[in-house]
Formats: C-alpha cells, sequence, structure tokens
C-alpha cells in the first residue's frame, strides 16, 4: 500500500466521522499542513508514529500481513494463453 493510497483511506474515514481536517490533526497532534498533504498525495515520507496516530484518531489500525505473490508478467500471461489454446486444440 503507497502513502498516496493511505492518505485517500485516512481522508475517506475523516469525511465519514465528520472530522474537518484541523480536528482530526489536533487530535493526532500532527501538523493540519502534514495532514492535508497526506490526503492529497503531495507528502513524499511520512513517519511511522504520526501514521499510527492519525490511524489511532480515526479508529483504525496498522495491519502487517504477507505480501499477494507478484503480479503476472506480459510473459505470463501470453504462455498461458498459449496453454488454453493448446488445450482447445487437442479438443
Amino acid at each position: 500500500m503507497t502513502l498516496t493510497l493511505i492518505g485517500c483511506r485516512i481522508a475517506e474515514r475523516r469525511k465519514a466521522l465528520g472530522l474537518s481536517q484541523a480536528a482530526l490533526a489536533r487530535q493526532a497532534k500532527v501538523g493540519h499542513s502534514t495532514l492535508e498533504a497526506l490526503e492529497n498525495g503531495r507528502l513524499g515520507e511520512l513517519g511511522l508514529s504520526k501514521i499510527i496516530r492519525i490511524l489511532s484518531a480515526l479508529g483504525l489500525e496498522l495491519k502487517i500481513q504477507e505480501a499477494a505473490p507478484h503480479r503476472p508478467t506480459l510473459e505470463d500471461i501470453l504462455k498461458e494463453d498459449r496453454d488454453d489454446q493448446g488445450v482447445d486444440r487437442r479438443r
């Protein structure tokens, strides 16, 4: 998950709870400009402790899980297509 996507999710949750950016920033003890930049995808980096404080103020938590397998490459898709066509010809 990218920081931009985290910012979008934070904005969605904040709005769903009826909080202003200023109110959330105060609750999470982060700068309003930091929160605004995070929500709008203009923040390159943000410390983990700040992210956790923002999430906590929204009743959310950070979850660690195994990453999904890699996405297939074009070569993988073409090979699968060739294999599928070979099966069709055998019928």
